[in-house]
Parts: C-alpha cells; sequence; structure tokens
C-alpha cells in the first residue's frame, strides 16, 4: 500500500501556531502531528509513505518518506494537491490518502487497511460528542453524510439544515482499491476544467465534491465505520480534546 499525506495547506486558522511551520508540524502531546501518522505507519510496516508539501514545505523533514510540491498551495485546494503526485497513481497498489491535519489511533488505521471495497472512506458514528465538545453549534459546522438502502455513502459534504442529514462524519481518510486507482486519475483528469464543481473552480474543488462525483458516476463510497479514535486541528482550541483519540 501507498501513502499519501496532504500536507500543502497554510493553515491560517491555526495562527499564530502556523506563522512559522506548517499545519502538520504543530506538536501535539510534544509532537507534531504528521509524526503520530508516520509512527503508527511504521508500526503496520507501511514504507511507501508519501507527503505533498506547499507551505514552507522544506520544513518537513524525514528521511522515510518521498516529498512532492504543489507550487501553486496558495490558490488551489485539496484535489489539485492530490495530484501532484500524479505518478503514485499507476495501479500497482492500493492508496490511502490521509489529510496532513488529523490523528487517529490504531484501531482506526485497522479498519481502514483492512476495507477493500472499490473507494473506502472513514465515517466517525460518534462525531457529535467530538464536535459538541469542539463548539457550541456543532450543525454549524458538521457536513451532509447520507447513506443510501446498499449501505453505500449517497451524499457527503454538503451544508446540513439538521441532524437528520448526518448519519456520521467524514474524517480525513480515504482508501482506493489498487484495481480503480487509475480509473480515479483518468475521471479527474477527464473532468471539464473550465466548469464549475459545488460554486469552486477546477483548481479549487473540494475533497468531498469530488468524492461525491465518483459516488454519482464511477464507483460506491463504502464508509469504513468508526467510533470516536481520531482528531482534526483546524484551531488552537482543537489541541484540547486529544482525550477523543483514546475513544
Amino acid at each position: 500500500m501507498k501513502v499519501i499525506i496532504l500536507a500543502a495547506g497554510q493553515g491560517t486558522r491555526l495562527r499564530p501556531l502556523t506563522n512559522n511551520r506548517p499545519k502538520c508540524m504543530v506538536e501535539v502531546n510534544g509532537k507534531p502531528l504528521i509524526k503520530h501518522q508516520l509512527d503508527l505507519f511504521f508500526k503496520k510496516n507501511i514504507q511507501n509513505i508519501n507527503v505533498i508539501t506547499g507551505y514552507l514545505g522544506e520544513k518537513i523533514n524525514f528521511p522515510e518518506i518521498t516529498k512532492y510540491y504543489n507550487p501553486k498551495f496558495k490558490t488551489t485546494n485539496m484535489v489539485s494537491t492530490l495530484f501532484c503526485a500524479n505518478n503514485i497513481f499507476d495501479g500497482t497498489d492500493d492508496i490511502l490518502i490521509s489529510y496532513g491535519d488529523i490523528i487517529y489511533n490504531n484501531v482506526v488505521l485497522d479498519k481502514i487497511i483492512t476495507s477493500n471495497n472499490e473507494i473506502n472512506v472513514v465515517v466517525d458514528k460518534n462525531w457529535k460528542s467530538y464536535w459538541t465538545a469542539r463548539m457550541d453549534n456543532p450543525l454549524q459546522d458538521a457536513e451532509t453524510l447520507k447513506i443510501g438502502k446498499r449501505g453505500n455513502i449517497i451524499e457527503l459534504g454538503k451544508k446540513p439544515t439538521s441532524y437528520d442529514q448526518i448519519e456520521g462524519q467524514y474524517i480525513g481518510l480515504i482508501k482506493i482499491r489498487a484495481d480503480v486507482v487509475p480509473k480515479i486519475k483518468e475521471y479527474y483528469n477527464s473532468l471539464d476544467k473550465s466548469a464549475l464543481y459545488d460554486g469552486q473552480d477546477y483548481d479549487n474543488m473540494y475533497m468531498t465534491s469530488f468524492l461525491q462525483m465518483i459516488a454519482n458516476n464511477l464507483y460506491d463510497l463504502t464508509p469504513t465505520y468508526i467510533n470516536s479514535g481520531w482528531i482534526e486541528v483546524d484551531e488552537p482550541s482543537d489541541l484540547n480534546h486529544t482525550s477523543f483519540l483514546n475513544n
């Protein structure tokens, strides 16, 4: 399995912690965010780890990783960053895609690496307790995630109007099976570069928008369910909720 960690963003909401370092190098419990991920991968003997950098990418220095660079990190979003590692999508291995601003525990990683559907998406069923600890109004920040009759994800990433539209929360961890990897790249390259996608241009397409199009046109998105065991670090206050890693 190959791993791609998306770590190009500027982390503006984390300032001043990101004034002089990229978001993934902000420390949690005395260790950079990305190092938590790397250590977990090494314990599972996952060695092919690729990190796509951007903002202050020179400060992400670990001998075990292969680095790619998004030169347009200031004006692009996650999907564009992902395909800066275009050559990795050759179909020789499964690909695990991980956001660079999340930490997850051994249970979460075990569940996703043993999931073997075409597209596996980690979904936290216990999201509401985590969001409630982080903010006064969870509905304001959360995104829709709806499950269809066959158990596949039929909608994600939209703005919810009620909790009934949220059957879990996508955490930023995806596994693509090797045989469909080249088709995902081909599909992305075939999209109209002049079109808007959920209001964003091609270069600024959200990952959830891309996943939704895959669900609509290519493959089922299969949820890999977890109950906590992870955190994301978007704002300095998120550093206060590391207890959810132990759940």
